[in-house]
C-alpha cells in the first residue's frame, strides 16, 4: 500500500460521508460533491494499486540489472552500446 492508495481510500470515505450528509440534510450540492469525491478517491486508489503491481513486477528486474552491472561492468557497457546502436539504426530506418 502506498500513499496514493491510502489517500484514495480516505477521499472515497470522505465522499461517502459528504453524500450521506447531503442526503440527510437534503442538500443536493453536498451530495454531488460527495459523489465527485468518491469518484476521485476510486481513481486515485486504483492508480495506487496499479503502481504497486508495476513496482512489484519491475523491482526484481531492476535489482537483477544492477547486480549484473556491478558484477560485469564491461559486459554491461558493451550490451548498452549494442542496444544503443540498434535503437539508433531502427530510428534511422535501417
Amino acid at each position: 500500500m502506498n500513499t496514493d492508495t491510502l489517500a484514495g481510500s480516505t477521499t472515497d470515505v470522505g465522499g461517502k460521508l459528504k453524500e450521506g450528509l447531503g442526503k440527510a440534510f437534503g442538500d443536493d450540492t453536498l451530495r454531488t460533491e460527495g459523489k465527485a469525491d468518491q469518484a476521485e478517491g476510486t481513481i486515485q486508489k486504483t492508480y495506487g494499486e496499479a503502481r504497486d503491481v508495476v513496482e512489484g513486477s519491475i523491482r526484481p528486474v531492476m535489482d537483477y540489472a544492477r547486480q549484473f552491472m556491478r558484477e560485469r561492468p564491461f559486459t554491461a557497457a558493451a550490451v548498452g552500446g549494442v542496444l544503443g546502436i540498434a535503437i539508433i539504426n531502427s530510428l534511422r530506418g535501417k
